[in-house]
């Protein structure tokens, strides 16, 4: 394959033998990936990216991950800049839903959803409700018992404010016909010191905060299609009756002026990724539920995406003047 191509297949020569065993063979790029980062270190779109740089690194030796940063307004500055990044098939964005949707209904960013062309979406953190270890409900029954008994007295905090948690609280509150409040918090920081201690009721939040907090904090329900193997005891919303599974998704996008040859060939490699033990290993520890969303799946699930947080814009009141 010609090296003036934007990709070529790893593995020539020696490493020949070892890949005719697989029934693929591994796709490298030819540069050094450029890996834009709309958030800024430490946060889990930073430990996402350095996972992938970990197993990429792994599998195409001769190729760097650049990890780079350009973080503001919430992600809003790297996405309204992301169309002019080259588009080379090496310069690829971290994206987040429901924050793409979201922003620009919001109508404060100077991008729009169709602006971002994703390529592959490969975790959520999974919503997941929780109450102090020391609060008398135990159970989701309890919850709800709690919630109806007296309206608008449970307070639940979360990250944000028109933010992923903000949506879940207002769609727990929707889908099971009950009234509390969320408090905003201005990061998991923040958040977590108040509900250890027991400054609010609960928090909508993600299975990470649960896992880290795993002996101070009692999970009621999370959102996934199965419950969680770190904690098997916890059911989901869809056991409780509604068909929630949902969090924070995370993935790549790249400047619309990529081809579509080069989407492709990233979309394959990021599955790859994911695909690699190691990975799974990774994202199991962490919290992070694997998702393999291509770009032969894209338009379907972000036409389901956005209609489902379209509608939790709504809730949230957002574009209202």
């Amino acid at each position: 394959m010609s090296l003036q191509f934007s990709w070529r297949v790893w593995g020539a020569g020696l490493a020949a033998a070892v890949l005719s065993t697989l029934a693929w063979a591994q796709p490298c790029p030819d540069k050094n990936v450029q890996y834009w980062q709309a958030f800024p270190p430490g946060g889990e779109s930073d430990l996402s990216a350095r996972h992938q740089q970990l197993v990429l690194k792994k599998k195409c030796a001769a190729i760097e991950t650049i990890v780079q940063y350009k973080a503001g307004a919430g992600g809003a500055l790297m996405w309204t800049q992301m169309n002019a990044l080259p588009a080379d098939g090496v310069n690829v964005v971290g994206i987040n839903l429901p924050h793409i949707v979201f922003q620009p209904i919001e109508g404060q960013v100077q991008y729009k959803t169709a602006d971002v062309t994703p390529v592959y979406w490969f975790h959520y953190t999974p919503d997941i409700l929780v109450v102090p270890l020391a609060s008398p409900i135990k159970t989701f029954a309890d919850f709800l018992v709690a919630a109806k008994k007296d309206p608008g007295k449970l307070s639940l905090g979360g990250s944000g404010l028109n933010s992923a948690n903000h949506a879940a609280h207002e769609r727990l509150n929707a889908a099971f016909n009950i009234k509390t409040i969320y408090i905003p918090f201005k990061g998991t920081g923040d958040m977590t010191t108040a509900v250890l201690g027991s400054q609010v009721d609960g928090a909508m939040t993600y299975t990470p905060f649960a896992i880290a907090n795993k002996a101070r904090v009692r999970p009621l329900a999370v959102a996934m299609e199965q419950r969680h193997a770190l904690m098997p005891d916890v059911p989901t919303f869809k056991e409780l009756g509604v068909n929630w599974v949902d969090g924070a998704y995370r993935g790549i996008g790249v400047p619309k002026a990529t081809t579509p040859e080069q989407r492709k060939r990233l979309s394959e490699l990021w599955a790859n990724l994911n695909n690699d033990p190691e990975m799974k290993e990774l994202a199991a520890k962490n919290g992070f539920e694997l998702v393999n969303i291509g770009v032969d799946q894209m338009d379907a699930f972000m036409k389901e995406r956005t209609e489902i947080y379209t509608e939790g814009a709504a809730r949230l009141g957002l574009g209202k003047k």
